[in-house]
């Protein structure tokens, strides 16, 4: 596929809410970084994320400019508008960003999304939330016994919707009690529970408990490739390098 194509059916993707389409526009073991979030995810998070983004906002999006081209990267910059109707007040319609792909053939082996987020913003972006600090220490309270005593992390299918629904607040308010609870993401909140039972039954010799890929959907990740990313995000080896640390201090 010629790299303005790619473009073409990537924002195509994009204006149509196809979280799948535009994860495949990733290779199976690339990764997507969104640098103002602070956050990386492969292409199997990146269709889980899509799907909550998508069901809570409508956007569209345009190419700003020509699209910069050399060997293996590609570069241009974009403005989203949304379809919410909006307060005076609050944040404006439409921002600008830039996305940098770094391509492997076909398909994107690193996507880098920039954005600039509007100066009229919030600086705090959950003030009209109407969350008071005993309802979020409820809530964080609830939330501590769904994942540790229910293990609601090893779900697969596990969304924020979904969570929030358990917890019995809104997305925008369990997404706050992450955020300021915990000082980080939903992915990256989940993510760390998951990890730390992997890290649990890779210290378990017994039997196929003991296989990685096996353990990878044991614990909740749909794809081998995210867990072995999440892992090494979290841990700093891979889980095979993980196991052979942990039977060497055994033995």
């Amino acid at each position: 596929m010629r790299k303005t194509e790619f473009v073409e059916s990537y924002f195509d993707a994009w204006n149509l809410r196809d979280p799948k389409g535009v994860a495949d526009h990733l290779s199976a073991d690339g990764t997507y970084r969104d640098i103002p979030e602070n956050s990386q995810v492969s292409h199997d998070e990146l269709i889980i994320t899509l799907e909550d983004f998508f069901a809570e906002f409508r956007h569209r999006y345009e190419l700003i400019g020509e699209i910069q081209k050399s060997k293996n990267t590609i570069a241009f910059q974009y403005r989203m508008f949304s379809f919410k109707n909006r307060p005076k007040s609050a944040m404006p319609s439409a921002y600008h960003g830039a996305e940098f792909i770094t391509m492997h053939d076909d398909a994107a082996m690193a996507i880098t999304d920039y954005y600039d987020l509007p100066v009229k913003m919030p600086v705090n972006k959950y003030a009209k939330s109407g969350l008071t600090s005993d309802q979020l220490l409820t809530h964080k309270q609830c939330l501590d016994k769904l994942m540790q005593s229910r293990k609601e992390y090893l779900r697969p299918d596990l969304t924020l919707p979904k969570l929030a629904k358990a917890v019995g607040c809104s997305v925008n308010n369990l997404s706050q009690v992450i955020n300021s609870g915990y000082g980080t993401s939903f992915f990256d909140y989940l993510n760390r529970y998951r990890i730390e039972h992997a890290r649990k039954l890779l210290n378990n010799s017994n039997g196929q408990s003991n296989a990685i890929l096996h353990i990878a959907f044991t614990v909740g990740f749909n794809s081998n490739s995210a867990f072995y990313s999440a892992f090494k995000k979290y841990v700093g080896m891979t889980p095979a390098q993980y196991r052979q640390k942990h039977l060497k201090r055994c033995h």
